[in-house]
């Protein structure tokens, strides 16, 4: 189970026009957002025996410019993408959904701030 940050990944790319040190500081704001998403994804997710809570990570992802970073936060656990949405006979119970929107305004303000720094000089 993946979060989608399609969205995320086209602002670090349009953001790979501005001052070097300006994707220097998208890096540090994409790999600080992700590790709070990841450790808010563990507080949230359900526990029985602790095999789906170690399962969350985060990784660095190799983009095609080293101006644009990225990041993923991943449950590996093979029954993470049926607790999260949900089956016929389950409820859902997200945790991976619910921890990314509790982060997206905070990480959004950072890179409005950071293009505003970057634009305005």
């Amino acid at each position: 189970m993946s979060f989608d940050a399609s969205e995320l990944r086209s602002l670090a790319v349009d953001l790979g026009t501005v001052p070097k040190i300006a994707g220097q500081l998208a890096k540090v704001a994409v790999k600080k957002t992700a590790k709070d998403i990841e450790a808010t994804a563990k507080t949230l997710s359900p526990v029985d025996t602790g095999n789906l809570r170690s399962s969350i990570s985060t990784s660095d992802l190799r983009s095609v410019s080293q101006d644009s970073p990225s990041a993923e936060v991943r449950a590996s656990a093979n029954y993470a993408t049926y607790v999260e949405l949900g089956t016929s006979r389950m409820a859902a119970q997200p945790f991976m959904v619910p921890a990314a929107d509790k982060h997206e305004p905070a990480f959004a303000q950072a890179m409005a701030q950071l293009a505003a720094k970057a634009i305005g000089g």
